[in-house]
């Protein structure tokens, strides 16, 4: 009898879905300029009202076709005034008049491009070997669910972002006060390794949570604090403190270039009676923390452009190893759901 062999396909980055733009910046008539793993793209609605993703890159003289405007659900260049449908197609050519005929010899890369959750997907090939979805955002416009989205760029790669989202340690130092305090409190996780994601829970976690802590649990309730990282961008943090104390920070890690990476996060929160009173407050304390993540990582990049990545690990970095291990693989052609699972208990100190 053969046996099910479960077969891999080689996987790279550009199989996936990223966010290039929320829904509601993507208005008609409106030419979106975005970068995504190094490729320049032109975004726009086309007659239909669909998204459309285009190469940023006219073919007749190369000028940046999102510079150009919208009529009529196509996209004219700016320089010559080439006009593009939503397939690519050069549908008019001014300077031939009457004379011109639609070619497939003239048609602009085009890209796969998907809405959900208010966000814009793109996915750079057309025919992957696997099709992934885009990633759920958590209770997003669910009755008794509040969202606060906020967009920052970093001066950094996607890997060293989304460990920083899901990285305890250095909360205490980056954000002392705001998030977190130095205490020298013992905590316990169990971090594991598993078809390509990595999956954190802490215990022995109590208020040392920053200016919040008395609204967020002020009858001590005990704290449920989960971190997960998904293949190959995605980071969800979630804390659950009683009744209508529940939170979910959810963070897209988007490779524009090398070291540029742009981040779409979700606060999407449970605060019982209190949920549009708090909306202020946790957009405020959201982009503030996280501006103090954009300096951080902005000085790590500075070091890591010098001196190269040399990371020297501890056991609390034990989530930064098998999030590396899965990016690695991914960047060598491997799928990291062949990676052996593995699951590690850790005690460190905040």
């Amino acid at each position: 009898m053969m046996s099910s062999v479960r077969v891999f396909n080689v996987m790279q980055l550009a199989d996936f879905w990223y966010i290039v733009a929320l829904s509601d910046q993507l208005k008609p008539n409106t030419v979106l300029a975005r970068s995504l793993l190094g490729e320049w793209l032109a975004i726009f609605r086309g007659e239909d009202g669909q998204a459309v993703a285009l190469r940023d890159r006219c073919l007749h003289r190369s000028s940046r076709l999102s510079a150009g405007k919208i009529c009529n659900g196509a996209l004219q260049c700016p320089y010559h005034g080439w006009m593009y449908d939503r397939n690519g197609n050069v549908i008019a050519v001014p300077s031939e008049g009457n004379s011109f005929k639609i070619s497939q010899q003239r048609r602009a890369k085009c890209y796969p491009t998907k809405e959900q959750d208010g966000y814009v997907y793109v996915r750079l090939i057309d025919n992957p070997n696997e099709h992934f979805d885009p990633f759920s955002m958590p209770h997003y416009q669910e009755p008794g669910w509040e969202t606060v989205r906020v967009i920052n760029r970093f001066s950094n790669n996607v890997t060293n972002c989304v460990e920083n989202f899901i990285d305890i340690p250095h909360t205490a130092f980056v954000h002392p006060g705001v998030f977190r305090n130095y205490r020298q409190q013992k905590l316990e996780m169990m971090v594991e390794r598993k078809n390509g994601s990595v999956l954190v829970e802490y215990s022995n976690e109590t208020s040392n949570l920053g200016w919040y802590s008395r609204f967020l649990n002020r009858q001590g309730a005990k704290i449920k604090h989960s971190d997960r990282f998904y293949m190959p961008n995605i980071t969800c943090v979630e804390y659950k403190m009683g009744n209508n104390r529940h939170l979910f920070i959810t963070s897209q890690s988007i490779p524009e270039t090398e070291n540029s990476t742009l981040v779409y996060t979700d606060v999407t929160y449970n605060y019982g009676i209190w949920n549009k009173l708090a909306r202020p407050f946790i957009r405020w304390t959201a982009q503030y923390i996280i501006q103090q993540d954009v300096k951080i990582l902005g000085i790590q990049g500075e070091a890591i452009a010098k001196y190269g990545t040399h990371f020297s690990h501890r056991p609390a970095d034990t989530i930064h190893v098998f999030v590396e291990s899965i990016q690695d693989a991914i960047a060598s052609g491997q799928d990291p759901r062949q990676l052996a699972d593995k699951s590690v208990k850790v005690t460190f100190w905040v």
